[in-house]
């Protein structure tokens, strides 16, 4: 059975990820692991231990408690981060390959739809 924190640092390795463009296979070379143990961690199904997520957060340029933010005890805190969507991590990926002054631009116009609604 899956520990709810399990699952949640799962999802904020495969949110980091996502976020900074690496593959699956990128990650596990740069921890030296297979990428199928990449899958398992971010699926929650393996737990992942104090020295391997060191070495994640050092692959991926964070803290170690960066893949503990949003963790509040209860079971269904990893459920309702709107980030765990993969549709949200690739329009925020493609939001910050936007340039800058256009990207501003385009926040303006959201955050005017968000308040209209």
């Amino acid at each position: 059975m899956k520990h709810h924190v399990d699952v949640h640092v799962g999802q904020r390795i495969r949110q980091r990820r996502w976020a900074i463009g690496m593959t699956q296979q990128q990650l596990a070379d740069a921890v030296g692991i297979k990428f199928q143990q990449i899958q398992k961690y971010e699926t929650g199904m393996n737990r992942v231990s104090a020295s391997r997520l060191w070495d994640i957060a050092v692959a991926m340029e964070v803290p170690v408690a960066h893949f503990f933010e949003g963790l509040d005890g209860q079971a269904q805190a990893a459920e309702t981060d709107p980030l765990a969507a993969k549709e949200a991590l690739q329009l925020v990926r493609a939001y910050y390959t936007i340039p800058e002054a256009q990207r501003r631009q385009l926040f303006e116009l959201a955050r005017v739809l968000s308040e209209a609604v």
